[in-house]
C-alpha cells in the first residue's frame, strides 16, 4: 500500500519567555503582551528554543508508522511557525506567505493521494491533480473539507470537484448527507458516520492545525489498514491524546493502548456489580471542606488535617466493614491520608476487599443568564480526565459527581444543563476505566409534596439517561444514586415510609433503564431512622430490574460523630454506633 503526500513542511519554533526579563506593553483591560515589534529595540528574552518539522511531515510520519508507504515528494522550502509560550499562555505567528504547494507526477502510481492540511492550494495545483485523478481511475483521494488561508483564484466550483473525487473527507461539520467516509473532527469528539468517539489531548502546546493533522492521518491509516471505521477512529483517538510535540504513537504503542482500554471496559461492569452486591452498601466519606466543616463547628471539634483524618480513620477501622460496604467514597484529601499501619487510605481499603472510590466534582455556582440565577450546576469538568488519570493510578476505581436542584420544581434547563455535565462526567469516567456514579439530587429541604417530587424526579431521570445514552456511556458500568421520592422537609403531612417506597419504586420503575447496574439511595436529610425505614419501604416493594442499596453519609455517621466528639478516647464507642447503623441499614436491604 503506497500513498502520495501533497503538502508543505513546518519547522515549529517554540519560544518560552522569561516573563521577568521581557519588554511587555499593557493594553486598556490592563493586560501585559510581549513586544513583538521585532524592531531591534524589543529585548526578547526566551529561556528555551526548540524546533520540530511539522505540516506534512506529521502526516508522513504517522503513515510511516503503520508500515504504508510514503512515495517520494520534491523537497519543498521550509517555512517557519513560532509559538511563543508565556505565563502558560501559547501564541503562533505564522508567515503571511507560505510557500505554493507543488504537484510532481510520481513514477510509480500510488494506492492514495493525501492533500494534507498544510497545503497552500491554487488553481493550477487543484487541475493537475484533477487531471491525475481523471487519468489513474484507481488512485483514492483523502483531503480537508477546506483549508485555511487558500489564495482566493481557487474557484469554489473547481475545489468542489476535487472534494467530490475524495473517498475520505475530514470535516469541521459542514459536510453532511456525503456517500463518502467522511470523519468529523471537533474539539473534544471524532464521528464517522453514526460511529463517535470523544477525546482529551493533554498537550496543550500542539498547534491546532497539527492536532488535526494527527486525527485525520491516524485515522486514514487506520482506516487502510483496518478497513473498521470505529477501530480507526479508537486509534485516531489515542494518538491524538498521547503524541507530544515530538512524536505521535507508534502502532504498537496505539494497538497497547487499545488493549489496556478494552480491558478497562470489561472491568467497569464487573467493578459496578461489585458495588451494588446484596446486602451490602457505599459509605459515603466524602464530605467537602465546607460540609465537614460545618459537621464539626456544630460538634465543637477542631477543624484541622489531624482530626479529619481522625474521623474517617474511625469508619475505615471499624471491625468488619467488609461485611456491611462494597466501597466507599473519599474526599480528595482523604484520599491522599494515611491510616495507623502507614498506607494510604485507599491502599487499606483495598486490602480488606472495600472498593475505594472519589468525589470529582468541585462545588455548585449558580447559573448567571440571568433568568435562571436561583438554580445551580456543578463545576469539576475542566480538568476531569487528568485528575481521573491520577485517581486511577492511586488506585481508585469508582468516582461520584452530584447536580443539586434547590429550587422546585427545577426549570427545564437547569435539568438539562445538569444532565448533560453528569453524562460528560460518567464518559470522562468510563474512558479512565473509572466507574462513575451520577448523582442527581432533589434536595429534602423546601416545601413540596411527595407528587411535586416524583414529577420532579422522574423528569431529570428522563434527560439524565438520554444525555448518557447520546455521550454513549454504558448503563451495565454505571451507577445511579438518587434521592428518594417523598415530601420536602417544610410541606404538610409529612410522608410515611409506606408511601415513599410505593412512589420510589413507581418512579424507579418508570423512569431508569433496566441495564444499568445499580441504584443507591442517599440520605438527603432525612434524620438516621427515617433513612433506613425509608429503605426497607423500598426495598419491600421489590424486586427490581437492577440491584438496590445505600450511599448513605450522615445517616451512617451521625451517631458515630457524636459519641467520638473529637476525641480518639471515645473511637470505640464511635465505630460501636457507626457498626450499629451498618446493620440496621443492611437489614432494610432484606424484604420483610
Amino acid at each position: 500500500m503506497s500513498i502520495l503526500v501533497v503538502g508543505n513542511v513546518f519547522k515549529d519554533v517554540l519560544l518560552n519567555f522569561d516573563e521577568s526579563q521581557g519588554r511587555f506593553e499593557t493594553d486598556e483591560n490592563g493586560t501585559p503582551w510581549t513586544d513583538l515589534a521585532f524592531d531591534g529595540k524589543s529585548s526578547l528574552n526566551f529561556f528555551s528554543r526548540s524546533a520540530y518539522l511539522s505540516g506534512s511531515a506529521v502526516a508522513s510520519e504517522i503513515l510511516k508508522n503503520f508500515g504504508i508507504e510514503i512515495l517520494p515528494v520534491k523537497n519543498t522550502e521550509i517555512s517557519h511557525r513560532y509559538s511563543l509560550i508565556l505565563d502558560r499562555k501559547v501564541s503562533y505567528i505564522e508567515p503571511v506567505e507560505a510557500s505554493l504547494t507543488e504537484f510532481i507526477t510520481p513514477s510509480i502510481t500510488p494506492d492514495w493521494i493525501l492533500i494534507d492540511n498544510s497545503a497552500k492550494l491554487d488553481r493550477v495545483l487543484v487541475e493537475k491533480i484533477l487531471d491525475y485523478l481523471n487519468l489513474n481511475k484507481t488512485v483514492r483521494l483523502a483531503m480537508y473539507s477546506s483549508f485555511d488561508d487558500q489564495p482566493l483564484e481557487i474557484s469554489e466550483q473547481s475545489f468542489r470537484t476535487l472534494l467530490d473525487k475524495a473517498s475520505v473527507i475530514f470535516s469541521n461539520g459542514e459536510i453532511a448527507g456525503s456517500k463518502q467516509t467522511v470523519l468529523t473532527i471537533r474539539e473534544d469528539k471524532l464521528q464517522c458516520g453514526e460511529t463517535e468517539v470523544y477525546y482529551y489531548n493533554r498537550d496543550t502546546i500542539l498547534p491546532k492545525r497539527t492536532k488535526k493533522q494527527i486525527v485525520a492521518t491516524t485515522f486514514l491509516s487506520g482506516l487502510i489498514k483496518y478497513q473498521d471505521i470505529g477501530k480507526a477512529l479508537m486509534l485516531a483517538k489515542f494518538n491524538i491524546e498521547n503524541s507530544n510535540i515530538e512524536k505521535t504513537l507508534s502502532l504498537n504503542q496505539l494497538q497497547e493502548k487499545i488493549m489496556e482500554q478494552e480491558q478497562k471496559k470489561a472491568n467497569l461492569k464487573l467493578i459496578a456489580k461489585q458495588l451494588v452486591a446484596y446486602p451490602r452498601g457505599i459509605l459515603a466519606a466524602d464530605e467537602s471542606g465546607g460540609s465537614i466543616h460545618k459537621k464539626f463547628e456544630a460538634a465543637g471539634i477542631p477543624d484541622d488535617c489531624e482530626h479529619r483524618r481522625d474521623y474517617r480513620n474511625i469508619f475505615f477501622t471499624t471491625p468488619g466493614l467488609a461485611d456491611y460496604v462494597n466501597g466507599v467514597i473519599l474526599f480528595d484529601e482523604t484520599a491522599r491520608q494515611l491510616s495507623d499501619d502507614g498506607r494510604t487510605f485507599v491502599d487499606y481499603l483495598t486490602s480488606m476487599g472495600i472498593i475505594p472510590g472519589i468525589k470529582v466534582d468541585q462545588g455548585l455556582v449558580n447559573f448567571s443568564d440571568g433568568e435562571h440565577d436561583a438554580e445551580k450546576y456543578t463545576t469539576g469538568l475542566e480538568d476531569l480526565p487528568s485528575r481521573l488519570s491520577e485517581y486511577y493510578e492511586m488506585g481508585a476505581r469508582f468516582a461520584k459527581w452530584r447536580a443539586a436542584f434547590e429550587v422546585m420544581p427545577p426549570s427545564v434547563f437547569a435539568m438539562r444543563e445538569n444532565a448533560k455535565i453528569l453524562a460528560r462526567y460518567a464518559r470522562d469516567c468510563q474512558e479512565a476505566g473509572i466507574v462513575p456514579i451520577v448523582e442527581p439530587e432533589i434536595v429534602h429541604k423546601g416545601n413540596y409534596s411527595i407528587k411535586d417530587c416524583a414529577r420532579a424526579t422522574g423528569q431529570i431521570l428522563d434527560m439524565l439517561f438520554e444525555e448518557l445514552s447520546a455521550l454513549n456511556v454504558e448503563l451495565p458500568g454505571c451507577i445511579l444514586k438518587v434521592n428518594m421520592v417523598l415530601a420536602g422537609s417544610e410541606f404538610e403531612p409529612q410522608s410515611t415510609p409506606e408511601e415513599v417506597g410505593k412512589a420510589t419504586a413507581e418512579v424507579l420503575r418508570e423512569h431508569v433503564p433496566a441495564e444499568l447496574a445499580g441504584v443507591v439511595f442517599l440520605s438527603g436529610g432525612q434524620s438516621v431512622e427515617e433513612a433506613t425505614l425509608n429503605l426497607q419501604a423500598v426495598t419491600n416493594e421489590g424486586p427490581f430490574p437492577w440491584s438496590v442499596t445505600f450511599s448513605y453519609a450522615r445517616a451512617l455517621q451521625g451517631p458515630a460523630l457524636e459519641a467520638w466528639q473529637g476525641d480518639n478516647k471515645n473511637a470505640d464507642a464511635a465505630r460501636s454506633a457507626f457498626r450499629e447503623r451498618l446493620v440496621a441499614n443492611c437489614e432494610a436491604l432484606k424484604k420483610k
